[in-house]
């Protein structure tokens, strides 16, 4: 089993890159090899509308056709098994390099063809997938303003290409190394930390599940 986690994140040691970091281990010990993906050290763009994915008897493979920094990532995504896509959640969305990698991977694997009342898509097995989204709203107000409709249409995106995809939130995320040097009154550190210390290691295990989980899906 080949599990590849991309991180949509800035940051490389913070909440997204943990909890991805925590979903491979238990990817690992249901026997994968895994491979993390920092999006933000590539340049790319995202799709171009180019449709040499979409001319018949297209060559791509499933593949997007530009070639840049993205192109041998997307190359190894169409090979993995598991595909696990973290990102924090800037303005009610994923991250726009996220966003971009989507639309890279997907368009490809995706067809403007229907049979039987059916998607039809370049690829020959499931591949279990899940959207993991970070953010620093608790969880209470993330329902209250609407965020699981908006987030989980990539969800279900990524459940139509590829067969099966999950979501987990990671919710009232720690943000700063040093609260003092920020203007904020929307809540109070303690509150944060406090939060922090009693729940993200349950974030933590929810993530290796994950991991796991989706394994043993993908080999069962």
């Amino acid at each position: 089993m080949r599990v590849m986690a991309i991180n949509g994140s800035p940051r490389k040691t913070w909440n997204t890159a943990k909890i991805l970091q925590s979903a491979m281990k238990g990817a690992e010990a249901a026997g994968a090899e895994t491979e993390l993906v920092n999006l933000y050290d590539l340049s790319f763009c995202g799709c171009k509308s180019c449709f040499a994915c979409k001319i018949k008897n297209s060559k791509t493979g499933g593949v997007c056709a530009i070639r840049d920094e993205l192109r041998p990532v997307l190359e190894r995504a169409r090979e993995a098994d598991v595909l696990i896509l973290g990102t924090p959640v800037y303005y009610s969305y994923p991250t726009g390099v996220m966003r971009s990698f989507m639309e890279r991977l997907m368009f490809p694997v995706g067809t403007y063809l229907y049979e039987n009342g059916r998607h039809v898509t370049l690829r020959d097995k499931v591949i279990p997938t899940a959207m993991i989204f970070t953010m620093n709203c608790p969880e209470n107000y993330m329902k209250q303003i609407g965020y699981p409709p908006i987030l989980e249409e990539n969800t279900k995106v990524m459940a139509d290409i590829f067969g099966y995809s999950e979501t987990l939130y990671v919710c009232n995320t720690y943000q700063f190394n040093d609260y003092s040097r920020y203007d904020f009154n929307l809540f109070r550190e303690e509150d944060k930390r406090k939060y922090r210390d009693e729940h993200f290691a349950i974030d933590l295990q929810n993530a290796y599940d994950l991991g796991r989980r989706l394994t043993e899906k993908a080999g069962a």
